[in-house]
C-alpha cells in the first residue's frame, strides 16, 4: 500500500480517538461520580478539562508542528494522550481523573492541529479530495458512536475502559505513524 493511504490510516486513527473522547465520557459521568465519590464540580471537570485544553492549544500546537514537524508534533500528542488516557483509566480520585483528562486535550490539540497538515502534504489532486472526505466522514463518525460506544463500554466493562481502550490503539497508532507517516514542515 501507498504511505500515503498509511498517512490517512494513522491520522484517522488518532483524530477518531480524540474525537471519541469528547463524548464517550458524558454518558459514563454516573458511575465515575459513583466510583470516585466525585462531586457535580469535579463531573463538569472530567468533560471541560478535556475541551478547553483542546481548545485552547490548537493554534500553538500547529504553530510548534510547522517548526519541529508534523509527524514530530502528531507523534507527540499520540504519546501525551494515550499515556494520559492510562491515567484516566487508573484514576483514584477526582483530580487525578480530572488532570490527566487536561492532558488528554493537550495530546488531542497536538494531533488535531496536524492532521490536516499531514493529509495535504501526503496527497495531491483528486486523492487529496479523497483523504479529505474520508478524514471528515471519520470526525462526523467518532462524534456521533461515542455516547454509544460510552454505553457499551460502561455497562458492560467498567467506566475505565472509555479510557483504557485508547491505550493500544495509540500504541499501534504511534508505531504506524512512525514507520509510515512523512514528516513535513512549512
Amino acid at each position: 500500500m501507498d504511505r500515503k493511504w498509511w498517512t490517512l490510516i494513522a491520522v484517522c486513527t488518532g483524530t477518531f480517538m480524540l474525537l471519541l473522547d469528547v463524548t464517550i465520557v458524558n454518558v459514563a459521568l454516573p458511575s465515575i461520580q459513583r466510583a470516585l465519590h466525585a462531586s457535580f464540580s469535579d463531573l463538569q471537570w472530567v468533560v471541560d478539562a478535556y475541551a478547553l485544553t483542546l481548545a485552547a492549544l490548537l493554534l500553538t500546537t500547529g504553530s510548534l508542528a510547522d517548526l519541529f514537524g508534523r509527524r514530530r508534533m502528531f507523534v507527540i500528542g499520540l504519546v501525551i494522550f494515550s499515556l494520559s488516557s492510562l491515567l484516566s483509566g487508573i484514576a483514584a480520585d477526582p483530580l487525578l481523573l480530572n488532570l490527566a483528562r487536561g492532558a488528554q486535550g493537550v495530546g488531542g490539540a497536538a494531533m488535531f492541529s496536524t492532521s490536516l497538515a499531514l493529509l495535504g502534504s501526503a496527497f495531491q489532486g483528486r486523492d487529496r479530495g479523497t483523504a479529505f472526505g474520508i478524514w471528515g466522514a471519520i470526525t462526523g463518525l467518532a462524534v456521533a458512536v461515542g455516547p454509544v460506544v460510552g454505553g457499551a463500554l460502561t455497562t458492560g466493562l467498567s467506566w475505565r475502559w472509555i479510557f483504557l481502550v485508547n491505550v493500544p490503539i495509540g500504541v499501534v497508532a504511534v508505531v504506524m505513524t512512525v514507520m509510515q507517516v512523512e514528516e513535513s514542515r512549512q
